[in-house]
């Protein structure tokens, strides 16, 4: 007889990912499913999903449920379906990573197209926020539930050509804030902000077209800080923000 596979950090624990289907997303997911999670994966692209779901199943982790679903498109109705469907199904949530984005224009606010603004607002910042509030119930039925939104450098310094993408992240900053004292001294959900630095995305490279992306830390380093609030209990000392690698170097491996 074999033996048991040993419990991960996660075991047990229903954690939502969006953004799943590549780049740091399909990273998390595998990682969080290594760690023992039952996974809820959202991607708009269905092949893309598949793909992260085989290489979970291949290694040894437990099938994650598919969500096909464009943010883009995302409204009152289609959050609150994925809301109930998840308390009908799992009863609770105990994670949410908000990792899906868009980059949108690299060009001067002056020559922003409307349309690319809203696209870029509507899947960075309203679908994260859409997605959380049709969660909660979810998430206050967890023992411990965690939100992660995820940020960048530019969220916090604005710069010239960063235009929606940059705005987007400053509101998913204050986003976060203000979840965080609206629920965090009355409920058991923490919520947290991660910056993960430069990593090998399509999203990056995108944005800096003429790097060498050999340069570029891979998508699943520096994974660490994510698994580790995603695992904590409820009562743990846990930072509001982070930035991954600083995580990393605080806390050796």
């Amino acid at each position: 007889m074999s033996a048991a596979t040993p419990a991960g950090p996660l075991t047990g624990r229903n954690v939502m990912i969006t953004g799943a289907g590549a780049g740091i997303g399909r990273a998390l997911s595998l990682a969080c499913a290594a760690a023992g999670a039952q996974l809820l994966l959202l991607s708009r692209s269905q092949q893309h999903l598949e793909s992260t779901c085989d290489a979970i199943t291949t290694a040894g982790g437990a099938p994650p449920v598919l969500i096909p679903g464009d943010l883009n498109r995302l409204d009152d109705a289609a959050a609150e379906q994925i809301g109930e469907a998840v308390q009908d199904q799992f009863g609770a949530l105990h994670g949410l990573v908000h990792s899906a984005a868009v980059l949108g224009a690299r060009v001067p606010l002056a020559f922003y197209g409307t349309a690319d603004w809203q696209t870029v607002l509507q899947v960075n910042l309203t679908a994260p926020f859409l997605l959380t509030r049709a969660l909660l119930p979810a998430l206050q039925a967890a023992a411990a539930a965690r939100v992660l939104f995820m940020s960048a450098a530019e969220g916090v310094r604005g710069s010239a050509y960063w235009g929606a993408y940059a705005a987007s992240k400053f509101g998913i900053e204050g986003l976060a804030q203000v979840w965080r004292d609206e629920l965090e001294a009355t409920t058991r959900i923490g919520i947290h902000v991660i910056d993960p630095g430069r990593r090998r995305t399509g999203l990056r490279a995108a944005a800096f077209r003429a790097e060498d992306p050999a340069a570029i830390p891979p998508a699943d380093e520096d994974l660490d800080i994510y698994l580790h609030l995603l695992a904590a209990p409820a009562d743990a000392e846990l930072p509001a923000r982070a930035l991954a690698r600083d995580w990393r170097a605080g806390n050796p491996r």
